[in-house]
């Protein structure tokens, strides 16, 4: 009974639903009544249909909930970008100042989407979602407070609490999707994940000014506090149920869930199993240093979301007032043009993750990826042409929305491909934090850049300081589109290299199989079946096996040697890429501590000075 009940534990954590026999209730069921057989095939068919409804049914409610949790971030996010211009002539603040409320919000994002990858890795995204969200509630908070007490330091204070569970959350949110949809559709079940937080960026946007305007100032605060209360009982809710859900869809389990299961064995002294089952739970765990090992595809990829970071977040938050200030529209008018540049995602994303299932093809999200870098490139170069000749900012507006519109799914989705399952969370930190430490360099900068004091401005070009601003984030996305062609390179010589090494192993296969035959040497078989470990591969993603069963027995030295010296190479370059994004992130805390402690005033000091 002791192998049945470790044979049933390991085929839960693992069945797929769409094969019929597999569930963990056949199983139970099975076991309940030995072999007998219950009906026929017509009662086979109608049982395996009745569990994919109800299989489906459980992840499209865990989808749900997972889409929940990021309402209230989402929203408050995206408040205080149409309400520069209010909160300068109202609390005096500097672009200076404001550039340190979004960066404060961005600022622990730099460090908590790794660690946030590696605690969902090691707690669960169960415990880890819900002091995720009990962060945000307590972030959004004391923004609301502050802008009653109209102190821009405790606003910060509020934005930096704020981001500490934002990036974390993200993480979490886009691991249980992954959990539950890995072979289920992963591309259309993330782009509904990622279309929820988007919608509720689009409406925060389209909403924060009117708000202010209809019910006073301080509205949209309050409208994101309660938000953020509601996603923070909505993970409550997650929470109770999420070991039905896990059972019920067939979810991979965790390594706190095989951790319990093995306490559990422990107490029922099954020893063996219990044993088994640590392995297991140690074999998830991910440790930080590994992210050296993960091949120069990874940080090409790394590298790529740093630039998307320093392009894509800042210039949303900054749209209002640019587009105000460029082309002479009023605050209400400026903010709703704006507020369109999130809404490109709403269709984009389901629309792009059908296209991924469907097409299944790597090269795809390479090509979309390219596609919107130079729609994203198309506009700003419409953006930093002489206002006077372009009249409007709507072709700058579709081409930035299409751009940004579906370019944040790809870069999720490509992870699995990537890395295997037990790197998937801390990827998608290294992706998250990366990504963030732009976002706060180029945001402080910006600040930086309109604080500026221009020796003359030229009204057919208008404020030279925006210019200047625009110039630098079109130079930006020029080294983006370099660096997504530089992707593409690492990205086909490693597919390159792994067909050659396929087609090498396979010659060779085929020869040992003659040489076998020809001496009738049946004893050496069993040397071909063994499976020793896999190491990485050259460029990162793939893998090698040279002890493989099909690999001939006088290649094993060979090959091994030369991947053990392929796999030393690429460690040594992952550690000094990776000691550079460390220096970056310390870089990005180094200028906004600074800049804060010179630029961030208080009450008094502001004066209710205007900008």
């Amino acid at each position: 009974m002791v192998s049945s009940s470790r044979e049933f534990l390991f085929e839960s954590a693992s069945y797929n639903p769409d094969e019929p026999g597999t569930s963990d209730q056949e199983a139970g069921a099975l076991l309940a009544n030995g072999d007998d057989t219950v009906g026929g095939p017509q009662h086979i068919d109608a049982a395996d249909r009745r569990i994919r409804l109800r299989s489906l049914g459980i992840r499209a409610l865990a989808l749900l909930c997972a889409c929940s949790l990021s309402i209230g971030s989402h929203y408050g996010s995206y408040i205080l970008a149409p309400l520069k211009s209010r909160l300068s002539r109202e609390m005096g603040t500097s672009n200076t100042e404001f550039s340190l409320l979004i960066s404060a919000f961005s600022l622990n994002s730099t460090w908590t989407p790794l660690l946030g990858g590696i605690v969902a890795s090691r707690l669960g995204t169960t415990l880890s979602s819900i002091l995720a969200t009990g962060i945000i509630f307590s972030g959004l908070s004391v923004l609301l407070v502050g802008d009653l007490l109209e102190d821009v330091r405790l606003m910060t204070m509020g934005m930096f609490i704020f981001g500490l569970g934002i990036s974390p959350l993200s993480v979490v949110q886009e691991t249980i999707i992954v959990r539950f949809f890995k072979s289920h559709g992963l591309g259309i079940s993330m782009a509904l994940g990622l279309v929820a937080g988007k919608a509720s960026s689009f409406v925060s946007a389209r909403t924060s000014y009117p708000l202010s305007e209809r019910f006073g100032p301080h509205a949209p605060f309050y409208a994101a506090t309660v938000l953020a209360a509601f996603s923070f009982g909505i993970n409550l809710v997650y929470v109770s149920v999420s070991r039905w859900l896990v059972s019920g869809s067939g979810a991979e389990l965790e390594a706190p869930d095989i951790q319990e299961a093995a306490r559990q064995r422990l107490s029922v002294q099954d020893v063996t199993e219990a044993q088994a089952l640590q392995q297991v739970a140690d074999k998830k765990k991910v440790n930080l240093h590994d992210i050296t090992e993960l091949g120069d595809v990874f940080w090409a990829y790394i590298g790529v979301n740093i630039l998307c970071g320093a392009i894509w977040h800042p210039f949303s938050q900054l749209a209002s007032n640019i587009f105000e200030h460029r082309f002479d529209l009023t605050e209400r008018e400026a903010s709703k043009q704006a507020s369109f540049l999130l809404a490109g995602s709403m269709v984009l994303y389901p629309l792009v993750g059908v296209t991924l299932d469907r097409a299944k093809r790597r090269h795809l999200i390479l090509l979309l990826f390219t596609i919107s870098s130079l729609l994203t490139i198309s506009a700003y170069c419409w953006l930093v042409l002489p206002p006077s000749a372009t009249k409007t900012a709507w072709p700058a507006i579709v081409c930035f929305a299409t751009g940004i519109g579906y370019s944040p799914l790809l870069l999720v989705v490509l992870v699995p491909q990537l890395v295997s399952s037990k790197y998937i969370s801390t990827t998608l930190g290294a992706h998250k934090s990366l990504e963030q430490t732009g976002t706060v360099i180029s945001q402080t900068i910006a600040g930086l850049i309109l604080d500026t004091n221009p020796r003359g401005n030229d009204d057919t070009s208008g404020d030279r300081r925006y210019q200047h601003l625009l110039n630098t984030f079109l130079g930006i996305n020029i080294l983006q589109f370099v660096g997504i062609m530089l992707l593409w390179h690492l990205n086909r010589r490693q597919n390159e290299l792994e067909r050659r090494r396929r087609k090498s192993v396979d010659s060779a296969s085929n020869t040992a199989k003659v040489t076998d035959l020809e001496e009738g040497d049946s004893e050496e078989e069993p040397l071909l079946l063994e499976q020793p470990q896999s190491v990485s591969y050259a460029a990162g993603g793939a893998t090698l096996s040279p002890h493989s069963r099909d690999s001939p027995p006088f290649t094993h030295h060979a090959t091994g040697a030369f991947a053990s010296a392929v796999q030393q190479s690429s460690r040594k370059r992952g550690k000094v890429f990776g000691g550079m994004c460390l220096l970056l992130i310390i870089a990005a805390w180094v200028l906004f501590l600074v800049t804060a402690w010179l630029r961030l005033r208080s009450k008094s000091e502001r004066g209710g000075l205007q900008e």
